[in-house]
């Protein structure tokens, strides 16, 4: 039964308000003394003639009479409602037993589609930590799409073409040696890359080297699609490695190659609408009216330019997909180009362009160091994933825990700790990153809430034999073990919000309170001790066994791995 739904209902019936104005005027009072849920009264107040004040002391001896309702106080103008505890944790707990995998799910989603693109490296450079703000939140989204029951599909659109192609093809052909880049592909094929633009930089005339080879890696030519799938394909497997560490799937590697022969149809289409205009002899989109620069279309020299591509790649991706929507999890420096390209395809008549969403995120810093390819100052992602997991040995052995795979705990924990911390705040946010609250075990953190987890899973080896199914949860209705099933009730609504706002943090928020608010109460409420009569412990077994459940749901959300032990 779901207590609050009932509650409208109730208030429904009595007011005879509309259902949207009583479900928007529900709210969860700020303090947990003063009830679970409050309705202000204030909308009645002239349909009814009266005072909110007298209106609330009215409706409350007619909601009083309820058997899921344990009391209704007036407020002043408010009508503060308590749940029957016993009723409340019963029904809830029994839920979650049920199916404790489909907790917070639903199928809303059902028969539509969403498109989550993220990641997106640049083939021939390195997986740097800069590149995890996108995965992070990409894999997390579409993750929580798929809790709501959307067809999700993740996509990575590489940066596979462009004039750095034939940079680095310069770069190779001066000084690459296939034998050596084969031992470490991504860090030569970034030395020499770093090189090119250090002698361009004594040398202009490269620049136009590399324009000449990009020139005719685009018109076919042989050795320059050669060189480049050679990139390509070296590059790839690194980066499948990574995301093989940090548990990442992708269901399309299509880059931006893979729309190159579809840009002309972008061109005529933009053309025919009358919608391109030159503008210094490039072709472009006028946004002048929209208040932003020209979407530029063809340059001088009749070269096509990222927002050609990305438009392909959305025509593509709607005839191919026909999705409900498509996300673009790409950083706020991007803002305007989305701005301008979406722009761009919504004057060309093209409604479900609504529905591509640029969702972006903020700057990472590592110790407060920006990070930049260009010059080879970055810090690669795996070196910090590997000094989590190293860091994360250390924590583990100097704690003497009693863990039985360090290994694997030690990777599942470290990896969780840098997803938790690019999850931890709104996406918007910038990040510096620093190893004393990534590996905080007690603080906000990936670890506090999987040794939240593993204590929970600890209890129940201890209980094991222990039948505490059916549980009499009169037992339980203590202020800590009701307020824990109050935060597993609202597993749903946290998914639900972190979907619609785009925004993993309120999972990453969910969880950490959840943790908060089970410790609080292994901390307060004895489970296995002596003195502990045999229903109450069945019952509190019961909240440590669907509290784990929840947790390891949660995170699963974030992209966090559970473990049993710490």
């Amino acid at each position: 039964m779901d207590f609050k739904e009932h509650i409208i209902e109730k208030i429904i019936k009595l007011t005879e308000l509309e259902r949207t104005i009583v479900e928007n005027a529900v709210e969860v009072p700020p303090d947990e003394k003063m009830g679970d849920l409050a309705f202000p009264c204030f909308p009645l107040a002239k349909i009814m003639h009266k005072a909110p004040p007298v209106i609330a002391q009215e409706l409350s001896k007619k909601l009083s009479d309820d058997d899921m309702i344990d009391k209704v106080q007036p407020a002043g103008g408010y009508l503060n409602f308590f749940f029957n505890r016993e009723r409340f944790i019963s029904e809830t707990v029994g839920e979650i037993e049920k199916a404790p995998e489909k907790w917070g799910m639903s199928n809303e989603g059902e028969g539509k589609t969403v498109l989550c693109e993220y990641s997106s490296p640049n083939i021939a450079k390195p997986f740097h930590i800069g590149h995890l703000f996108s995965t992070a939140v990409g894999n997390s989204l579409a993750r929580i799409y798929k809790q709501l029951g959307y067809n999700v599909q993740s996509l990575n659109h590489l940066g596979d073409w462009g004039t750095q192609f034939g940079k680095l093809i310069s770069a190779y052909k001066r000084w690459g040696d296939r034998e050596v880049i084969e031992k470490d592909p991504i860090n030569e094929l970034l030395k020499i890359y770093v090189k090119f633009h250090d002698e361009a930089e004594e040398h202009p005339e490269l620049e136009d080297e590399a324009r000449g080879y990009f020139k005719k890696l685009e018109d076919g030519d042989e050795e320059m699609t050669e060189l480049w799938s050679y990139f390509r394909e070296i590059s790839l497997v690194e980066y499948k490695r990574v995301y093989e560490l940090l548990g990442v799937e992708f269901d399309s590697y299509n880059g931006e190659a893979f729309y190159s022969d579809k840009m002309d149809e972008v061109v005529d289409i933009l053309r025919d609408k009358g919608l391109l205009v030159e503008s210094e002899g490039a072709q472009v989109v006028d946004l002048s009216e929209e208040g932003m620069p020209p979407c530029i279309i063809l340059k001088s020299n009749g070269a096509t330019i990222y927002a050609t591509r990305d438009i392909a790649a959305a025509l593509y991706r709607h005839r191919t997909y026909n999705f409900d929507k498509n996300i673009y999890v790409v950083g706020n420096p991007q803002k305007l180009h989305f701005r301008q390209f979406l722009t761009a395809m919504k004057k060309a008549g093209w409604k479900w362009a609504d529905d591509c969403i640029h969702v972006g995120f903020g700057l990472v810093r590592f110790g407060g160091k920006n990070l930049s390819t260009r010059h080879g100052d970055v810090v690669l992602l795996e070196d910090v994933l590997r000094e989590s997991i190293d860091k994360t040995r250390e924590i583990i052995r100097k704690n003497n825990s009693n863990v039985d795979d360090i290994e694997d705990a030690s990777r599942k924990i470290g990896i969780g700790a840098i997803f938790y911390t690019f999850l931890h705040s709104t996406r918007e946010k910038d990040i510096d990153l620093n190893w004393e609250t990534i590996l905080d075990f007690e603080g906000e953190s990936g670890p506090y809430c999987q040794y939240g987890y593993a204590r929970g899973r600890s209890i129940l080896r201890r209980a094991e034999g222990i039948n505490f199914k059916n549980a009499d949860f009169s037992k339980t209705v203590s202020d800590e073990e009701y307020s824990l099933v109050k935060h597993l009730n609202g597993f749903y609504d946290a998914v639900k919000i972190a979907a619609d706002k785009n925004e993993p943090f309120y999972i990453n928020r969910y969880v950490t309170n959840l943790t908060k608010a089970f410790n609080k109460f292994y901390n307060t409420n004895p489970i296995l001790k002596d003195d502990v009569d045999e229903e109450t412990k069945k019952a509190r077994l019961a909240l440590v066994s669907v509290t784990t459940e929840v947790i390891k749901s949660a995170l699963y959300l974030l992209g966090i791995e559970t473990v049993e032990s710490m």
